[in-house]
C-alpha cells in the first residue's frame, strides 16, 4: 500500500464527462445526473483500507443529502490485473454487501481518473450545478476512527454549496492508497 495525498486541482475546473458502466449494469454519464445540482465524484476501490474505513461515512452523507440535490458517484479506476479484488465482479459484491446508495462505476481504461487528476483512493471532487469544481479534499479529519472526527470537511463543503455560500478555499487533501495504474 502506497499512501498518497490528492493533488491540487484548481477550483472552478469543469468536470470531465464520462460514460462508465455501473455495478447495476447501467452505463452512466452526466446526462443521467442533470437533475442533481451537486455531484460528488469519489475515486475509490474495494481493497483500500482508507476506503473501507470511510465507505459507511460516504453512504451516510449520500443518505443525508440525497433530498437536497446531491448525488454521490463512486468510480473505481484500479488495474484489476494488479489488484484482482478490485475487478468488476468484486465491485458488485462490495456494493451489495454495503448496500451502497450511489452508483459505483468502473473506469476500465483509467482515462476518467487521469482526466480528473485523481491520484488516490478515496479522492473526492465536488461539483456545482455548472459542473465547476467547488471542493477537492478530505472527507473528515480522522479516516481511521469516526468517533475521533472533529472536522467534517466534506459535509461542511456540501452545506456551503447548497446554501450558495463560498466554500473555504483552504482545503486539506484526501489521502489514501495510490491508484493502481496499468503498466
Amino acid at each position: 500500500m502506497s499512501l498518497l495525498e490528492s493533488i491540487d486541482v484548481p477550483l472552478g475546473t469543469i468536470a470531465p464527462d464520462f460514460q462508465l458502466k455501473g455495478v447495476d449494469g447501467n452505463v452512466y454519464s452526466f446526462v443521467d445526473f442533470k437533475e442533481r445540482s451537486i455531484l460528488v465524484i469519489v475515486f475509490m476501490c474495494n481493497h483500500c483500507p482508507y476506503v473501507q474505513a470511510c465507505i459507511e461515512r460516504l453512504i451516510a452523507l449520500q443518505r443525508d443529502f440525497i433530498d437536497r440535490g446531491v448525488r454521490f458517484i463512486g468510480i473505481n479506476p484500479n488495474d484489476a490485473l494488479d489488484v484482482p479484488e478490485d475487478d468488476f465482479e468484486a465491485m458488485k459484491v462490495f456494493a451489495r454487501e454495503r448496500d451502497m446508495n450511489f452508483p459505483y462505476l468502473r473506469d476500465e481504461t483509467q482515462q476518467i481518473a487521469k482526466a480528473y487528476k485523481a491520484v488516490c483512493t478515496p479522492d473526492v471532487f465536488v461539483y456545482d450545478d455548472q459542473r465547476a469544481l467547488q471542493y477537492h479534499g478530505r472527507i473528515d479529519n480522522n479516516w481511521r476512527d469516526i468517533s475521533k472526527v472533529t472536522s467534517q470537511d466534506l459535509r461542511v463543503a456540501l452545506e456551503a454549496i447548497i446554501n450558495h455560500k463560498k466554500v473555504d478555499s483552504a482545503q486539506l487533501p484526501s489521502m489514501g492508497c495510490s491508484i493502481k495504474w496499468k503498466q
